[in-house]
């Protein structure tokens, strides 16, 4: 064997920023290093691993079928020297979560799990579904938890538990406390929806698909919290999570609309890459994750603390 693990994490880091010396910046290497070891990979192993467009460096096939083994090896790598240096095996953790998974029931599970292993490093992105699925086929991140589908050719996906969306409106809004809202006069109304990419907008999309007309979609924004505000403030209605209305129905500031003619019912699922080696970090919270949600049919049902 020829190579060095070092070598292979200068391979990995230059893969993901497709540049030397942003590579060596994120290793806190110097870009002769960096550069010298990522030629002497080359050299040793005989072959190219990335095609030069100026500056850029982009794998080529070779080097994209390296990257998943090498990512792994890494993996590995670190869980030995973590147990080595008398650690748990728990030593990083990157967490991918959706909007709506993020803001009510990742940082609450992030945080029991850095209770129980405070050893453990642990960084949570929130973005959308396309943006996750992105970093975690790019091994960006090590876990995601997603809202909607993901049809990714080198992604594991998992089912975790039922969600569904909810159409609502401000308590003074025409359509609150209409026994049922049908398809035609949703048409008609001014939306305020997630942007498109989302898993909430996928879903919603495909329950209007049969829609009579186009919709009059008044705000794409990114985030619920503004979503849920501007209905509150009357520009118009939405259609988000039931988790993320939970507290909001119960204060009545926002209201159901009951629309039995569209399916809004969805899955929360976890991915990770089939390539990636499955750290003892990543199988805890994924159990820690099933464990929270052991007997509960869906995730507005998931018992936690209310929001003043």
């Amino acid at each position: 064997m020829h190579f060095t693990l070092r070598q292979i994490e200068v391979f990995a880091a230059v893969a993901r920023q497709e540049s030397v010396s942003r590579a060596a910046e994120s290793l806190s290497l110097s870009q002769s290093a960096t550069s010298t070891s990522l030629a002497e990979l080359e050299r040793q192993s005989g072959c190219q691993l990335f095609d030069r467009a100026g500056k850029r460096l982009c794998l080529n096939a070779l080097g994209q079928q390296l990257l998943p083994q090498a990512v792994a090896l890494l993996d590995q790598a670190r869980a030995i020297e973590d147990l080595l240096n008398g650690k748990s095996g728990f030593g990083s953790l990157a967490v991918g979560a959706t909007l709506t998974i993020g803001n009510y029931l990742a940082t609450l599970l992030i945080g029991s799990f850095m209770q129980r292993h405070p050893e453990c490093r642990v960084k949570l992105h929130v973005h959308n579904t396309a943006h996750i699925v992105h970093q975690i086929a790019q091994h960006e991140l090590d876990l995601g938890l997603i809202e909607g589908d993901c049809q990714h050719p080198d992604l594991e996906v998992q089912p975790w538990i039922e969600d569904e969306l909810v159409v609502f409106c401000a308590p003074q809004h025409p359509l609150a406390g209409r026994s049922e809202v049908g398809l035609d006069e949703l048409t008609s109304e001014a939306w305020i929806l997630r942007e498109q990419g989302s898993g909430t907008r996928m879903t919603f999309e495909q329950a209007v698909r049969h829609r009579p007309g186009k919709l009059n979609v008044r705000l794409e924004l990114e985030h619920t919290e503004a979503i849920k505000r501007a209905v509150e403030s009357g520009l118009g209605i939405g259609c988000i999570s039931r988790l993320a209305l939970r507290d909001a129905f119960r204060r009545g500031s926002l209201v159901p609309v009951a629309t039995p003619e569209l399916d809004l019912r969805r899955q929360f699922y976890f991915i990770w890459h089939s390539h990636k080696y499955q750290t003892a970090a990543m199988l805890e919270f994924v159990e820690q994750c099933r464990a929270l949600t052991s007997g509960v049919r869906r995730s507005d049902e998931i018992q936690l603390p209310p929001i003043a």
